[in-house]
């Protein structure tokens, strides 16, 4: 039983990692890239196999301590193409003391 049970909890996860494709963003033109992120709100863009971030249709999607910054990605055309929002920490350290 708990074999079964691991077996489950295993697929579980290999299966939702299999849903976040990376779109790699140098294959698209920046037309495209904005157009599927207009169209699925929320994607994973590759530069290379190793960088990639989630980039957002727009900055809303972030958490209460994020914040949206421009995804500035490369494209098939455009080098700096504005595909979306990508969300970083908000900076807890004001400076003052």
């Amino acid at each position: 039983m708990i074999r079964l049970a691991a077996v489950l909890a295993l697929a579980v996860v290999a299966t939702g990692a299999a849903a976040q494709e990376r779109v790699y963003t140098r294959n698209l033109t920046c037309a495209a890239l904005k157009a599927r992120v207009a169209h699925d709100r929320t994607v994973i863009l590759a530069r290379s196999e190793m960088a990639y971030e989630t980039v957002h249709l727009d900055s809303g999607a972030c958490q209460q301590d994020e914040t949206g910054a421009p995804a500035f990605e490369p494209s098939a055309d455009v080098a700096n193409c504005l595909a979306g929002w990508r969300c970083t920490q908000r900076n807890s350290d004001s400076g003052q003391r």
